[in-house]
C-alpha cells in the first residue's frame, strides 16, 4: 500500500444522488425522508450522524445507499475495544523484524482502506468508542486526511464519506460525544416506523406458510413493548421477524399449521424472541418472562379486529396497558 499525499488537503467527490436514492428505494420498506437526506447529504459530500434505535434500517439502508452510488461499503463495530490501531491498521510485525518499516508491510483497518478506495465507512455504536479513537475521525473529518506513524499521510479519495451510528437512548458502556464531532456532521434521526411498514418488512422476510394474521399479531406484540410500563426498552421488527419465523417452525414440529400456531406456541416463540430483546424497568415486581407472556396475551385476536396492526391506535395500547 502506498500512501497518497499531493501537499494539498483533499476534496470531496460528487456521488450520484439519484442512483444512490433509487437503490434505497428497492431494498427498504418506507425511509422515504431519510432515504432523501442521507442521498442529498453523501452526494454533496458531507459526513452523517445517524441517531436512533437498533433495528430500524440504518445498515441496510447505507449498504443500499453505497451500492447505489458504486463505491464499497465498510463497517466498523464501535466498541470500548476499537482502538485506533485496529481502526487505522498496522505495521505486521514479523515483517517488520526483517524489513523495518516499510508501507508494503502496513495492514491497512478499514479508516485506511475506505480512504485509500473512496469507500463509505459506517461506525456503529459511536458512543461506545474510545475518545482516543473518536479523534482519529476527527482529524479525518476535518482534513479528509490520516497521518500514519511510520507511514506518512493518506488522503481520502473523491468518493469516502464517513457516517457514523448511536443510540442515544442506551446510556449503559457510553459516553458523550463531542461537540465538535456534531459541528463536523450533518445529523439524521430515525425512529422505528409505522405499524403498516413494520408488517411489510415482516411479509417480506417470513416464509411463505407464514401466516399474514400472525404475522399482525406479531407486529403489534413487538409495538406493544416500546409502550409497556414495565420495560425501559423495548424490541425492534427483528423481533417480530424472529417471532414469525420460530413460530412457524415450532408449529411444524408439534403438528400444527405453520400459518395457524396455537396460542401456547406462539406464546413460546414469543418468549423465546423478545425477552432477550427488552429491558425491564428498575425496581419491576415482574419477570421479563412474565411481561412478554402478558403482552402476547393482550394481543390475541378478537371477533372485531380488522385492519393493520395499530390501526385507530387503540389495539397497542390496549396491549401494552392489559399486559
Amino acid at each position: 500500500m502506498t500512501a497518497l499525499h499531493n501537499g494539498m488537503l483533499p476534496r470531496a467527490g460528487v456521488l450520484p444522488a439519484r442512483g444512490m436514492l433509487d437503490a434505497a428505494r428497492a431494498a427498504v420498506v418506507g425511509r422515504r425522508t431519510e432515504s432523501e437526506v442521507l442521498a442529498a447529504a453523501l452526494a454533496s459530500g458531507r459526513s452523517v450522524l445517524l441517531e436512533g434505535p437498533p433495528g430500524t434500517g440504518k445498515t441496510t439502508l447505507l449498504r443500499a445507499l453505497a451500492d447505489g452510488a458504486g463505491v464499497g461499503f465498510e463497517l466498523v463495530e464501535g466498541n470500548a475495544e476499537l482502538s485506533p490501531t485496529r481502526l487505522v491498521g498496522h505495521h505486521d510485525p514479523s515483517r517488520v523484524l526483517t524489513e523495518d518499516y516499510l508501507p508494503e508491510n502496513f495492514v491497512p483497518g478499514p479508516l485506511v482502506r475506505a480512504m485509500s478506495s473512496g469507500a463509505l465507512l459506517y461506525v456503529e455504536e459511536l458512543n461506545r468508542v474510545p475518545e482516543e479513537t473518536l479523534n482519529v475521525l476527527l482529524g479525518v473529518l476535518s482534513e479528509r486526511r490520516l497521518h500514519v506513524p511510520r507511514l506518512g499521510v493518506v488522503d481520502a479519495a473523491a468518493t469516502f464519506r464517513l457516517v457514523a451510528a448511536m443510540n442515544p437512548s442506551d446510556g449503559v458502556g457510553t459516553g458523550r460525544i463531542t461537540p465538535a464531532l456534531y459541528d463536523r456532521s450533518c445529523r439524521v434521526a430515525f425512529d422505528h416506523q409505522s405499524a403498516a411498514e413494520e408488517l411489510a418488512i415482516v411479509e417480506r422476510g417470513s416464509s411463505e406458510e407464514a401466516g399474514e394474521a400472525f404475522a399482525r399479531r406479531a407486529v403489534e406484540a413487538v409495538r406493544a413493548t416500546r409502550s409497556h410500563a414495565d420495560l425501559r426498552l423495548g424490541s425492534s421488527v427483528r423481533g417480530a421477524l424472529d417471532l414469525v419465523a420460530l413460530a412457524s417452525s415450532l408449529a411444524s414440529l408439534r403438528g400444527e399449521a405453520p400459518s395457524h400456531p396455537s396460542e401456547d406456541t406462539g406464546a413460546d416463540a414469543a418468549r423465546a424472541a423478545l425477552t432477550g430483546r427488552v429491558t425491564l424497568v428498575e425496581g419491576s415486581p415482574r419477570t421479563v418472562e412474565e411481561v412478554v407472556t402478558a403482552i402476547w396475551a393482550a394481543t390475541a385476536p378478537r371477533p372485531d379486529d380488522e385492519g393493520a396492526p395499530g390501526e385507530s391506535g387503540s389495539r397497542e395500547g390496549d396491549a401494552a396497558g392489559k399486559a
